[in-house]
């Protein structure tokens, strides 16, 4: 199947697609420019800067936003106000990067060196009462993070592996679940439908690949772009699979659509995203 413009090319790096109905629909990040971007009900999209990098979000249950910025959080409160956690590291060659909550309400989210170094990066949980622990260390490019529909099992994707791995839901026991070779482009962002299907996005590889629970490959989604970042349910039923993109790399004029939001209808809908608890 193939996915077809959302949005113009309103970002440079979009990542992190998120749909909530608390939110009144889509919201997504351009993450080196440090934007939160929403699509507003007329079409528009609006742009809300919240740090040096704003590099992923969730909905938080008492209304607002948890927000991964460059080397912390931010948490907005239900009108919109912005309050910065303090940083957690020093190193501003180190940044945030992909996350997501847990079945018990918490904000996972990794990070990565800004050259990519092996083994730089690491996933830290924030915890509703503010408490922060590191709960994976050695990992180099930190990216998508979902739990089943059960919660019983994580899915995780440091892009330098070029696989997807499945861990118990504390992230423990982590082992092999589903492998992309080098000439299909390298895992990204992924979220996780309604029937345990793992939709990840292939960066490099112009696609979105669903794998079925058991690991094998049954859909592929087609991108005009080469560069696909993310993806997410939403709308109606969360039937519409969203798909972001970035122009990073590219020239001027090259592939004009890169920094759009992609859709499609792939036939499985997704399930509400899990919000924070804090």
């Amino acid at each position: 199947m193939k996915a077809e413009p959302f949005t113009g090319p309103v970002a440079h790096h979009a990542e992190g697609p998120v749909w909530s109905d608390a939110w009144g629909g889509l919201r997504w990040v351009d993450m080196l420019a440090g934007d939160v971007l929403s699509l507003a009900a007329d079409g528009a999209v609006q742009r809300r800067h919240v740090g040096e990098v704003a590099a992923a979000l969730r909905p938080r249950a008492g209304g607002g936003a948890v927000i991964a910025v460059e080397r912390g959080f931010v948490l907005e409160t239900a009108d919109g106000g912005l309050s910065a956690l303090p940083p957690l590291w020093d190193d501003r060659g180190i940044r945030m990067n992909d996350g997501g909550c847990d079945p018990q309400g918490r904000f996972l989210c990794g990070s990565m060196a800004y050259d990519q170094r092996p083994g730089a990066g690491a996933v830290y949980r924030l915890d509703p009462d503010g408490t922060v622990e590191v709960v994976m260390r050695d990992v180099t490019i930190s990216n998508g993070l979902d739990w089943s529909p059960g919660g019983d099992l994580a899915y995780y994707a440091d892009t330098a592996t070029g696989e997807v791995s499945a861990l118990d839901g504390d992230l423990t026991a982590r082992r092999t679940f589903a492998e992309i070779a080098p000439n299909d482009g390298a895992p990204d962002g992924l979220t996780v439908d309604a029937e345990g299907g793992v939709w990840v996005a292939l960066y490099g590889g112009a696609s979105v690949r669903r794998y079925a629970p058991s690991g094998a490959l049954d859909a592929v989604v087609e991108l005009p772009v080469t560069d696909v970042t993310a993806c997410t349910f939403g709308g109606p039923g969360f039937a519409t699979l969203f798909i972001t993109t970035t122009r990073e790399n590219l020239a001027e004029g090259e592939q004009p659509e890169a920094g759009s939001v992609f859709a499609c209808t792939p036939g499985v809908a997704g399930l509400p995203v899990r919000t924070f608890a804090g």
